[in-house]
C-alpha cells in the first residue's frame, strides 16, 4: 500500500471582498452579529441575511450554516455563507478552526470548488490564520475510500484565507507564513486519519513499518526498523509476548529528526502505540464493536504523523519516535492470562489480562527511547476504556510527572484544539499493581483504571521528565459533528509537533542517581 495524503492547498490574500474570484465567501457569524452582519451584506444579497436572523433561521450557533446567493453587480464571489462562531465572548482558536472545518465540509458536499475564508480580526491575525488553514485543510480527509461510487468520492477544494484589506506588508508575511504552519500540521493531522481508517487486513505491522519508511524517505528523516529478530536481541519479551498469537510479526518503527544546529542537547522521545488491530487475545473482547480495534495503532499513527509535521517545521531540537507495532491475536502461541513476561529492561510481568497489551508494547518502547537519548519522554495510546468513563469522548486524558512537564504538554494539548486534562498519580494506586510473584501484575483492576496503566507505564520512564496521552475515546468519533465527521480525529499529532517547537519551555531533564 501506498499512502496518499487529501491536502487542501490554501492561501492567504487581502482586498476588497466583492473583488475575490470564489465561488462562496464565507463569514464567520456571532451570536447577536445581526445588525452588523446586514449592514455588510444585506445590499448584496437582497436582505437576506438579516431575514434569516430575524426569522431564527440562522442564529450564530457555533458550526451552524446559512448560504444565500449574491444579488448585486460588482461582487465576483458566487454566494454567502455564513458559517456559526457561537459566542463572540467565548471565541478562540479552537472555535475558528472549528468554523473553517465547517465551512469547508459544507462546501464540498455542495461542490463548490473555490472557498474563500475571511478572518474575523478578533483574536492575533497570524493566530487566525493558522486556525483557519487547519480547519480548511482538516475538511479534506475523506472516510469512505473504498467506496466504488464515484459520484460519493469529495471533489478537491481550493481554500483562500481573507484578511483585512488594510493589513499591513509585515502582518501579511506573518500571517502567509502562519497559514503555511496550519496546513503543514493538518495535513500531517489528515495522514494520521488515514492510516488509522485503513482496514487491519491492509495496515498490519509490516505495512505500518513500509508506510513509514516511505514517510521518512520523503521527509528528511531517519529510519529504521527493528523485525522480530532484533526486537529479541533486545530482549524485548513485553512486546514479543503480545505478538506471539498473530500470524504477522512484529516490529517497532524508530524515525529520527536531526536539527543541522540543535540549540539544546535535550533530545524529545515521542512513543506510540501500534496496535494494528486488537482482539484482546486470549482476554478475547466482545465481537460488538470489535472492528474498530482496527484503530488501535492511533497513538502510533499520531507520532508517524507529528515526525512528518516535526521534519517540515525544523525546530532546534532532536526528536525521536519510535512505534512498537503487533497484532494482539488468540493463536495457539498465544500469550496466556497468568504468563510472566520480562521487560528490556529486566522487569517482570504477571499478565492477569492479555487485553491489556498495550501498556506491555510501550513499556519497552519507552526503554528503548531511554537507551536512544530521549531527555523528555510523551507517550500518545488508545490505552483504557476507563478513560471515557471519567473524562468522555472530548477530552484526552493526560498523566506524567513532574508537574512543570505535564503542564507544558496540557497548554500545547489545549491550544492546538486537542482538548487534554491532567489526572493524578498518586503512590496509593500502585499497590493495585502489586503481583504476588512478578515485579508488576499488567492491571490493577476496574477502579482508577487509567491511573494504574499509566502507573504501569511510569515504571518504565527511568524518572525522565514524562507525560502520557490516553486518547482511547478521543481518537475515533462515534458522530459526525459539522466540523467533524464520523471517524478518525487525528488526535495528538497537533500537540507533539508543537511540544518540539516549544522546546525553549522544556523543564529540565531529570539528573541520574549518583553512583554507588
Amino acid at each position: 500500500m501506498r499512502y496518499s495524503e487529501q491536502s487542501l492547498p490554501v492561501g492567504v490574500a487581502s482586498g476588497p471582498l466583492p473583488a475575490i474570484d470564489t465561488d462562496v465567501l464565507v463569514v464567520a457569524a456571532f451570536e447577536g452579529d445581526a445588525a452588523a452582519l446586514g449592514a455588510a451584506f444585506d445590499g448584496a444579497a437582497a436582505g437576506r441575511v438579516s431575514a434569516a436572523f430575524e426569522s431564527r433561521e440562522f442564529t450564530g450557533k457555533a458550526g451552524a450554516i446559512f448560504v444565500t446567493p449574491f444579488a448585486a453587480p460588482g461582487w465576483r464571489p458566487g454566494r454567502l455563507m455564513l458559517v456559526g462562531a457561537g459566542s463572540r465572548s467565548g471565541f478562540d482558536t479552537a472555535e475558528l478552526r472549528r468554523a473553517a472545518s465547517a465551512a469547508a465540509l459544507a462546501s464540498r458536499e455542495k461542490r463548490w470548488r473555490r472557498l474563500a475564508f475571511v478572518l474575523p480580526a478578533v483574536l492575533p491575525l497570524a493566530d487566525e490564520a493558522q486556525a483557519a488553514a487547519e480547519g480548511l485543510t482538516l475538511a479534506a480527509h475523506y472516510t469512505g475510500i473504498y467506496k466504488s461510487d464515484a459520484d460519493a468520492k469529495p471533489i478537491s477544494i481550493e481554500g483562500l484565507i481573507a484578511i483585512p484589506e488594510q493589513t499591513s506588508a509585515e502582518a501579511s508575511a506573518s500571517a502567509d507564513r502562519s497559514a503555511a504552519r496550519g496546513y503543514i500540521l493538518a495535513a500531517c493531522s489528515n495522514l494520521a486519519r488515514a492510516l488509522a481508517n485503513e482496514p487491519a487486513n491492509v495496515i498490519t505491522p509490516r505495512a505500518f513499518a513500509e508506510i513509514a519508511v516511505q514517510v521518512a524517505e520523503e521527509s528528511g528523516l531517519k529510519a529504521d526498523v527493528l523485525d522480530e529478530d532484533r526486537l529479541a536481541g533486545l530482549n524485548m519479551g513485553l512486546l514479543l509476548g503480545v505478538a506471539r498469537g498473530s500470524a504477522e510479526r512484529p516490529r517497532m518503527v524508530v524515525l529520527r529528526y536531526e536539527p543541522a544546529r540543535p540549540a539544546t542537547s535535550a533530545v524529545l522521545g515521542l512513543v506510540g502505540k501500534g496496535v494494528t488491530f486488537d482482539t484482546g487475545g486470549i482476554s478475547i473482547k466482545p465481537s460488538d464493536r470489535m472492528h474498530l480495534m482496527k484503530t488501535d495503532m492511533s497513538g502510533g499513527a499520531a507520532v508517524l504523523g507529528a515526525m512528518k509535521a516535526i521534519a517540515a517545521l525544523k525546530p532546534d531540537v532532536a526528536v525521536v519516535g519510535i512505534v512498537p507495532l503487533v497484532e494482539n491475536m488468540p493463536g495457539g502461541r498465544a500469550m496466556r492470562p497468568g504468563d510472566v513476561v520480562r521487560s528490556a529492561e529486566g522487569k517482570t510481568v504477571e499478565v492477569l489480562d492479555t487485553d491489556a497489551e498495550g501498556r506491555l508494547i510501550l513499556g519497552d518502547a519507552l526503554w528503548y527511547a531511554r537507551q536512544l537519548g530521549a531527555t523528555h519522554l510523551v507517550d500518545v495510546a488508545t490505552l483504557t476504556g476507563a478513560i471515557g468513563i471519567a473524562l468522555g469522548r472530548t477530552t484526552t486524558g493526560l498523566f506524567g510527572t513532574p508537574d512543570s512537564w505535564v503542564a507544558l504538554v496540557g497548554r500545547t494539548a489545549n491550544r492546538a484544539g486537542d482538548r487534554a486534562w491532567a489526572l493524578p498519580l498518586f503512590e496509593d494506586y500502585r499497590e493495585q499493581l502489586r503481583s504476588d510473584i512478578a515485579d508488576l501484575a499488567n492491571i490493577g483492576g476496574r477502579p482508577a483504571g487509567s491511573i494504574t496503566a499509566a502507573l504501569f507505564l511510569k515504571e518504565f520512564t527511568g524518572g525522565l521528565p514524562w507525560a502520557h496521552l490516553d486518547i482511547a475515546w478521543t481518537a475515533w468519533a462515534e458522530e459526525s459533528q459539522p466540523w467533524q465527521p464520523k471517524g478518525p480525529t487525528g488526535v495528538a499529532v497537533r500537540t507533539l509537533a508543537e511540544l518540539a517547537c516549544a522546546f525553549e519551555e522544556w523543564p529540565p531533564p531529570a539528573q541520574p542517581p549518583p553512583a554507588a
